[in-house]
């Protein structure tokens, strides 16, 4: 029990307290442009932050490709158990599949795999978020709006930051000092803005079904189960990225998948915000089990 508490509040406390900050921003309506700091996290943050991650060699080349291997392994998995579980209850694919197979694994699975397991929980965290970016603009988008949207995905400096950072890792190359302490300033941005933008987005969803929206959350953490059994069987990783691996399995869906169904699928929407608003709220019970009794390191 000491060790769920310690979990509780070393690990996900702080976050807490800054998504808390951020809803309490939404309630009292200050000013507070979303767009802004959200382009500020994707133009600068992000970018600043992988390149700073695995410049250092917090991981290397090869165990990084895995583990954006695992990360497509999640999504498919997500997307077949989500697929199997709409079409059972009867809930249209179009609205519900992208939230069911794309989580949050930049909002909360970043800072929280960062205050866990140090920077290599960052590296391992910074390819799921790399892997589940190409999809929020593909699948993400193509369920909801009938097409993927390429052009936005080309626009984005992350795909381009990994790209050199994967060149930094194959070729031993370091950045000049006062660009990599540039970055390191740089990426410092990325977790708190994100958070706080996550604790305002989800004080201004207009949620609707929260009985459905809890069934739903409770389906998806099984599916979160499963995904992450068949990762740890079938890869043979270090048991800390493993342990990674595995919290980043039980992650909420992304709001991000919530933008394009509320302007495509917007019958829909109060649904979908319902079950991404209560899924997020119970990862305050899940992610201090899962680290306790199976995510050890």
């Amino acid at each position: 029990m000491s060790t769920i508490f310690d979990h509780v509040v070393n690990v996900m406390l702080p976050v807490l307290l800054c998504v808390l900050l951020g809803y309490a921003l939404a309630k009292i309506r200050a000013p507070f442009d979303r767009k802004l700091f959200g382009a500020l996290v994707a133009n600068v943050g992000y970018p600043a932050l992988i390149l700073s991650h695995l410049a250092k060699e917090h991981i290397q080349l090869h165990t990084f490709l895995t583990v954006m291997a695992a990360a497509a392994g999640l999504v498919l998995l997500l997307c077949i158990l989500g697929f199997g579980v709409l079409k059972i209850l009867r809930l249209p694919i179009k609205a519900y599949l992208a939230p069911m197979m794309l989580i949050n694994v930049g909002n909360i699975g970043l800072p929280v795999a960062t205050l866990a397991f140090g920077p290599e929980g960052a590296a391992v965290a910074i390819g799921f978020v790399v892997v589940v970016l190409v999809a929020i603009f593909t699948i993400g988008q193509a369920l909801p709006m009938g097409r993927p949207d390429f052009a936005t995905l080309a626009r984005q400096p992350v795909v381009y930051a990994v790209a050199l950072a994967l060149f930094l890792l194959a070729t031993g190359l370091k950045l000049p000092g006062p660009v990599d302490q540039s970055l390191t300033i740089l990426a410092g941005l990325a977790v708190p803005v994100m958070l706080l933008t996550l604790g305002y987005s989800l004080a201004t969803l207009e949620t609707g079904g929260l009985v459905r929206a809890f069934f739903l959350s409770g389906l998806h953490i099984v599916n979160g189960i499963i995904a992450a059994f068949v990762l740890t069987s079938v890869l043979t990783l270090d048991p800390k990225i493993e342990s990674v691996i595995v919290l980043l399995c039980f992650m909420p869906p992304s709001v991000a998948s919530y933008l394009a169904v509320a302007q495509y699928q917007p019958d829909d929407a109060p649904g979908v915000a319902g079950f991404i608003f209560v899924s997020t709220i119970l990862t305050l019970v899940t992610l201090p089990l899962v680290l306790t009794y199976w995510a050890t390191g």
